[in-house]
C-alpha cells in the first residue's frame, strides 16, 4: 500500500479534516524504493474509501488546541490539516471531480511521486514536456492535442518568463512533430519586438521565413501580399481607415470600376486619357482637379505631362484653365474647347504608357481619376474625400516599403513565418497585424474542407499592442473595427481550424471578449491589481491555491489551467539554455556591460 499518516476525524461538505501522525512532518520519505513528500500545503494525500483512493490536497494546517491528551500534566497538542477532494483512483487510473466523499476514520495515505505525476498528466501521451511541477520537481507531460486545438493565453508581467515558455511551448512542438505538420498546418507569428528572427522554434531552420519589415528605409524584407488583397474595398478601408458612410463606398467604386474593365489591357490607359479631356474640355472646369491630375502624372511617371501641366493655371474670371502660348506670343490660350485641349495637351496625353506601373501607384492613380469623375458629376463632396487622400499618400510610402504585391503569394510561406514590426513605426504596428489576421483568416475560411484538413496557428506576441481597449490614439470606429475581427476569429476561427496564441504583459487591457474565448492558459507572475481582477473573473478553472501564488511566482513558474487539463498545475518551465535558440529578450547584464573599458572620445 502506502504510508499511513492520519485518519479523517470531520467531513463538512467538500470540506475534510484529518488528524495527522506525528511521523509525517518528514519533508521527504522513503518507502519500498518510491519517493514520497511529507504533509504539508499544497501536497496530495489519499484516502481509503472501499476499493478507490481519494485524492484531496491539503489547504490548509493547524493545531487544535481545545482537545489534548493529559498525560503526566503534559500537554500534547494534536496536529490537523483542511483537505479538499479533486478527484480519485480506480484500478490504478485517474478520474478528476468528486464522485465519492471519505468518511470519518478513515485512513489517510502518502502519494509516491509516480501517482502525483500521473495526476497532473491526465490525457498526455507522455511524449510533451517543457517542464516539472515546481513544487515536487516531478516532470509533468502534457496533452499537446489539447492544447495546439485551443486558443492559448500565455500571461506575465515583464521579466516573469512568459517569453521563455512561449518559446519553450512551440520548439517542443516542432521538435515533436515538425516533420509530420509540415504541409498540413501554417504557423504566423507577429514579433513585435525582433525577439525570434532567429533560430527560434524551429528544429530544421529552411522551414522557417522571417520577415524583417523596416518603414524608416527601403532595406528591410517585403511581406509577399496577393495583390486580389489590395483590390478589395473591406482590405482598403482597413488600410486607409475609411469612413464608412462616404470613403468606404467611394473605394467601392474605385475597385468596381476595375473589375468591370480589366479585361481591356488598355483600360487603364484609357480611362487616363479620357479623363484629362474631361477635365480641360468640359464647360464647368473644377479649379482643384489640376492637383489631383499633377498627382496623376507623377505616379504614371509622365515627366512631359508634369512639365506641362505645371504651366497651367486657373483664370478666376472666366473659370477655367489657361496657359500661355509660345513665345514670341504673350497671350493666353484657355482649355474650354476642344480645339484648345487638342493644340496644348493631347499630343503629351496621348504618349502615356502605365505598361510597368505598380500596383501602389497604380491604386493611387485610380482613386485620383474615381475623384475627378465623381467630382466633374458631382457625385461627391471634396471636403468629404480629401482626408481619405491624405491617408491613403500617408499610408502608401510605408506600404510600399513593406509589402511586395504579386498574382501568387501564397508559395513563399514556409511552416514558421515570423513577421518583425520592431522596425516599424506606430501605424504600422496596428495596421499589419490586422492585415495579416484579415487576409489568412479569410484564405484559410474559404479553402478548409469539413472536415478540417489544414490548421492556421497565429501567434501574437506582446497582444496588448493591437488588442488593447486603452489606446486613445485612435478613432472609436476603427477601434472598434480592429477588435471585432480578432473576436470573431476567436470566436468563430476554431470551428475552422484557425488558432490564435496570445501573449502579454497586461491582460486586463486586452478585450474581454477576446479573454474570455481563451481555452487554456499559462499564467506567470502577476501582480496589478486590475490583471489579479479579470484572472479571477475570466478562468473558471483555476483553485483558490493556485490563484493566490500568482503574485509571487518565481521568474519561470506558472500556473497552468484550462480546458486541457483536469486540475490547475503550478510548474517550472525549463529555461532555454542554448543563446541561440532562447528569445532575444534576455535581462541586460550591466556588471559585464559596464565592466568593459570602452575609450570615448568627447571631441
Amino acid at each position: 500500500m502506502s504510508i499511513d499518516v492520519g485518519e479523517v476525524i470531520a467531513v463538512r461538505g467538500t470540506q475534510v479534516t484529518l488528524r495527522i501522525f506525528e511521523e509525517s512532518s518528514l519533508e521527504t520519505l522513503f518507502y519500498e524504493g518510491d519517493k514520497y513528500k511529507g504533509v504539508s500545503i499544497r501536497e496530495y494525500l489519499s484516502i481509503k474509501r472501499g476499493f478507490r483512493q481519494i485524492v484531496c490536497m491539503v489547504e490548509g494546517e493547524f493545531l487544535d488546541e481545545n482537545r489534548f491528551d493529559n498525560d503526566d500534566n503534559k500537554k500534547q497538542y494534536i496536529r490537523k490539516v483542511e483537505v479538499k477532494p479533486i478527484g480519485y483512483f480506480e484500478q490504478n487510473s485517474f478520474y478528476d471531480g468528486v464522485k465519492v466523499m471519505p468518511m470519518i476514520k478513515d485512513k489517510a495515505y502518502l502519494l509516491n511521486e509516480k501517482q502525483v505525476g500521473q495526476i497532473f498528466s491526465q490525457g498526455a501521451d507522455g511524449t510533451f514536456k517543457i517542464g516539472n511541477m515546481l513544487k515536487e520537481d516531478i516532470p509533468v507531460f502534457l496533452p499537446w492535442s489539447k492544447i495546439f486545438n485551443s486558443h492559448i493565453g500565455i500571461f506575465g508581467n515583464t521579466g516573469s518568463g512568459k517569453s521563455n515558455t512561449l518559446t519553450k511551448l512551440y520548439t517542443e512542438l516542432f521538435d515533436s512533430f515538425e516533420d509530420v505538420i509540415k504541409g498540413k498546418s501554417t504557423f504566423l507569428l507577429i514579433d513585435f519586438n525582433g525577439e525570434y528572427v532567429g533560430n527560434q522554434l524551429i528544429k530544421d531552420t529552411s522551414n522557417k521565413k522571417s520577415y524583417k519589415l523596416k518603414t524608416r528605409d527601403d532595406s528591410g524584407d517585403k511581406f509577399p501580399l496577393p495583390s486580389s488583397q489590395i483590390w478589395n474595398t473591406e482590405i482598403l478601408a482597413l488600410l486607409f481607415q475609411a469612413t464608412a458612410n462616404t470613403q468606404t463606398p467611394f473605394l467601392n467604386r474605385v475597385v468596381e470600376g476595375r473589375e468591370k474593365f480589366k479585361s481591356n489591357p488598355d483600360s487603364l490607359a484609357i480611362y487616363i486619357k479620357k479623363t484629362f479631356e474631361h477635365c480641360f474640355v468640359s464647360t464647368s472646369q473644377n479649379n482643384d482637379s489640376l492637383n489631383q491630375l499633377k498627382v496623376i502624372a507623377k505616379h504614371i511617371g509622365a515627366e512631359d505631362l508634369e512639365e506641362k501641366l505645371s504651366k497651367i493655371f486657373w483664370y478666376d474670371q472666366g473659370g477655367k484653365f489657361a496657359c500661355h502660348k509660345p513665345p514670341p506670343s504673350t497671350s493666353w490660350e484657355f482649355f474650354d474647347t476642344q480645339d484648345g485641349y487638342d493644340a496644348n495637351l493631347k499630343p503629351i496625353v496621348d504618349t502615356i504608357d502605365v505598361e510597368d506601373i505598380s500596383v501602389f501607384d497604380e491604386l493611387l492613380v485610380r482613386i485620383n481619376l474615381q475623384l475627378l469623375r465623381d467630382l466633374n458629376n458631382g457625385y461627391i463632396q471634396y471636403e468629404h474625400i480629401q482626408p481619405l487622400l491624405k491617408r491613403v499618400e500617408s499610408a502608401m510610402t510605408d506600404l510600399i516599403k513593406i509589402f511586395n504585391v504579386s498574382d501568387n503569394a501564397e508559395s513563399p510561406f514556409k511552416l514558421l513565418n515570423v513577421i518583425s514590426l520592431r522596425d516599424c513605426n506606430q501605424a504600422t504596428k496596428k495596421i499589419v497585424p490586422l492585415l495579416l489576421a484579415k487576409m489568412f483568416y479569410q484564405e484559410h475560411r474559404n479553402s478548409v474542407t469539413n472536415p478540417v484538413d489544414k490548421t492556421l496557428h497565429f501567434i501574437i506576441d506582446e497582444a496588448h499592442n493591437i488588442l488593447s481597449q486603452q489606446s486613445n490614439r485612435e478613432h472609436e470606429s476603427w477601434k472598434d473595427y480592429r477588435l471585432e475581427m480578432f473576436e470573431e476569429i476567436i470566436k468563430e476561427g476554431r470551428k475552422f481550424g484557425m488558432f490564435l496564441t496570445l501573449s502579454s504583459q497586461r491582460p486586463a487591457d486586452i478585450s474581454p471578449t477576446i479573454m474570455s474565448q481563451l481555452h487554456n492558459f499559462f499564467i506567470h507572475r502577476l501582480v496589478n491589481d486590475k490583471d489579479l481582477f479579470l484572472i479571477d473573473n475570466t478562468i473558471s478553472t483555476l483553485d483558490r491555491m493556485s490563484k493566490s501564488l500568482i503574485p509571487n511566482l518565481a521568474k519561470g513558474s506558472c500556473v497552468v489551467t484550462g480546458t486541457a487539463f483536469d486540475l490547475p498545475i503550478v510548474m517550472q518551465v525549463d529555461y532555454i539554455e542554448n543563446n541561440e535558440h532562447r528569445p532575444a529578450s534576455d535581462d541586460v547584464n550591466l556588471q559585464k556591460l559596464w565592466s568593459e573599458n570602452v575609450e570615448v572620445d568627447f571631441f
